[in-house]
């Protein structure tokens, strides 16, 4: 069976190469030949066959029997270590020695059985990432010069533009160039419903394209496709054992030196002291040494874990590592990011409001900038453009996107500078324009008189009222401020936020808390919608961190859900960080413990369902195989119960624990 060296293999999850199936059918074969030789034996010396013959059966069978676990014997031995192999390897010569060469046998054919069992059962959570790259077709039809030419895909270049008609598998990621249709992202992204695509819309290598032709330009190399990406960091992940199987593997060195430490007391106390016969007793020594083999307890855990992980993937859930899996299920208070988590992040700017507007044709900046005269809106959108325009902040794209919609020219900026959580400044046609929260002007303009200061907060409170995150656009010149105006911006709640949360709460979690750097009112709005039960707003991110470890210190394990970048601080700190990105975003796939691949809020109930499914599943694989083991042994010196018995005991017991673990690959939450 060589649990140990298959423990191992499992924890990197390296599926079988095409040069390594050959070996997994020859144990096979194996198995088929100790198979035969240990019925040749019995039959042999039932029917009164030469010594020879019956002997050479057995021969036969141990060989071919104790072969992979003899190898991984002396292996374990060089390093030096002890493994469950040896102890199996030494029960079968131990009834050899004693005249038992049928029971010997049967144990090696069980043994290597087991083994096999095993193999294909972790083969099949193998199998479910790992055929991910059979979805991956391998050339690619390009477009050159109006000629299609099929080209192998590691041969394709970025900006190279490929056609697909409709039923064909996307061979690598882009952008569409031409034609509408739509994909079936299910195997990547776990999306049930196919989602329509048209020029502009990103598309992954994998998906199947149902509708109709498109034309795509490609954006990642074919070893940098989110598929690719995706395979990559599943395998990185289960290297990562769970802390139940690192206890174990703490656990199966001692263990097995105090079964070899038991079988030698089982021997020489009742002969030494109690005067028993040898045979009997040495018999019996090798028995308990059968049934205390921890084979089951060994195999357990990374059956569970690495179904869990396969099933995850194809369900769009990213664990990445067995540890991620375990604290998910422990998890009973849940902290949420506002903007991108809990609504959709397309930001829209709403509303623009110049103090004291005049009518204007938004003309140029050049000479409206007079201290005491107003702005058109047009003109303070200009001017707040063009300071955002240096800034990747979600409400500065907004504004900038806003401006060039309605055809504004957006004049020069320089000295950009960013104060985190709060705003930005920068000078515009020689002054210097302050774009900020109430914050911003309380913290930065302290102690200065701003001419519309109360105007303009008066303004932002009602916008925030309707829930509209509001800023303030205040010019600097020489030693005077007044405030220019004001802008509003507007988010979609997710339209599966509020579900979300009520299967949330279904699962168990106590508390769920908003963190955001977003104004209280707008908060406030987004919380009363959804029925969060704390908010906390205008946070910088060094705050988020110290809520996140309060609630630390009132929970048993805290999760923070965000977009793995202007939450990073807080995501580092939770017991658990929780991405949400789409199949493409590189950041959310990198930084959090589990990513939500197809950027749907929904799969997170389903997250902590398998977490909590797979640590039920390890306490009943437990139970099991402890159970099994105290079972046998007290049957062993009580009732006497024969070798055969204990090793169709102990095999059975690691079989059934393999394929109970096998099935959260079907978990579908």
């Amino acid at each position: 069976m060589q649990t140990s060296s298959n423990a191992a293999s499992i924890g990197s999850d390296r599926s079988p190469t095409p040069t390594e199936r050959p070996i997994v059918r020859r144990q096979a074969a194996f198995v088929v030949l100790t198979f035969l030789g240990m019925v040749g034996g019995l039959l042999g010396g039932w029917f009164g066959a030469p010594e020879s013959v019956v002997w050479g059966s057995y021969a036969v069978a141990y060989v071919f029997g104790g072969w992979y676990g003899l190898k991984e014997s002396i292996r374990a031995i060089r390093e030096p270590a002890v493994e469950i192999d040896l102890l199996m390897i030494l029960a079968a010569l131990g009834a050899l020695f004693i005249g038992a060469p049928f029971e010997g046998a049967m144990l090696l054919f069980l043994f290597s059985l087991s083994g096999v069992l095993e193999e294909y059962a972790i083969g099949r959570s193998r199998t479910a990432i790992r055929s991910l790259i059979e979805m991956r077709p391998e050339s690619a039809r390009i477009l050159r010069d109006g000629v299609e030419t099929t080209t192998p895909i590691d041969d394709v270049e970025v900006g190279d533009v490929f056609v697909v008609r409709p039923g064909d598998r996307l061979p690598l990621d882009g952008v569409v160039e031409s034609g509408e249709s739509t994909v079936d992202q299910s195997s990547l992204t776990g999306e049930s419903v196919p989602v329509t695509k048209e020029p502009g819309d990103e598309v992954f290598s994998g998906t199947i394209n149902e509708t109709g032709s498109l034309e795509v330009r490609v954006t990642r190399k074919a070893e940098e496709s989110a598929i690719s990406r995706l395979i990559n960091m599943v395998e990185r992940a289960q290297e990562k054992r769970a802390p139940t199987q690192q206890l174990i593997d703490r656990f199966e060195q001692p263990y097995v030196m105090s079964v070899l430490a038991m079988t030698a007391v089982a021997v020489a106390l009742p002969i030494t002291v109690l005067n028993h016969s040898f045979e009997p007793t040495f018999y019996r020594a090798m028995t308990l040494m059968v049934a205390a083999s921890p084979c089951a307890v060994i195999i357990s855990t990374p059956a569970a874990v690495l179904s869990a992980i396969s099933a995850g993937g194809r369900q769009g859930v990213l664990f990445k590592g067995g540890e991620h899996i375990e604290t998910a299920g422990n998890v009973d208070a849940v902290a949420f990011d506002k903007t991108g988590t809990l609504t959709e992040g397309n930001t829209r700017l709403t509303d623009v409001s110049a103090r004291g507007a005049v009518s204007g044709d938004g003309g140029s900046v050049r000479g409206e900038l007079v201290a005491g005269e107003s702005l058109t809106d047009e003109q303070l959108l200009a001017i707040a453009a063009a300071v955002q325009s240096r800034s990747e902040h979600h409400l500065a794209e907004a504004t900038v996107e806003a401006a060039r919609e309605r055809g504004l020219e957006i004049p020069a900026a320089t000295g950009f500078e960013a104060v985190v959580g709060k705003g930005v400044h920068a000078t515009v046609e020689g002054r210097t324009i302050h774009i900020g929260n109430p914050r911003y002007v309380r913290t930065e303009l302290e102690g200065r008189s701003v001419d519309g200061l109360e105007a303009g907060l008066d303004a932002v409170r009602d916008l925030e009222r309707g829930g509209k995150t509001s800023v303030l656009v205040v010019e600097e010149t020489d030693d005077r401020l007044r405030v220019l105006g004001w802008l509003a911006f507007s988010d979609t709640i997710r339209a599966d936020a509020a579900e979300t949360i009520e299967r949330l709460r279904e699962r168990g979690v106590e508390q769920i808390v908003m963190l955001t750097g977003d104004n209280e009112r707008v908060a406030q709005y987004i919380a009363e919608e959804l029925g969060i039960d704390e908010v906390y707003a205008e946070l910088l991110p060094e705050e988020k961190v110290d809520h996140i470890e309060a609630l630390q210190g009132r929970h048993e394990a805290v999760a923070m859900v965000g977009d793995g970048v202007n939450d990073a601080p807080a995501l580092a700190t939770a017991d658990i960080s929780i991405g949400m990105g789409g199949a493409g975003t590189d950041v959310a796939l990198e930084t959090a413990d589990i990513v939500l691949m197809s950027d749907r809020l929904d799969r997170l109930p389903y997250a902590f369902a398998l977490s909590k499914e797979t640590r039920r599943t390890l306490y009943i694989n437990f139970a099991i195989a402890f159970g099994a083991i105290a079972i046998m042994i007290v049957a062993i010196l009580t009732a006497g119960i024969p070798l055969p018995v204990a090793v169709v005991g102990h095999e059975g017991s690691t079989v059934l624990v393999s394929l109970i673990g096998l099935r959260l690959l079907r978990f579908d939450g």
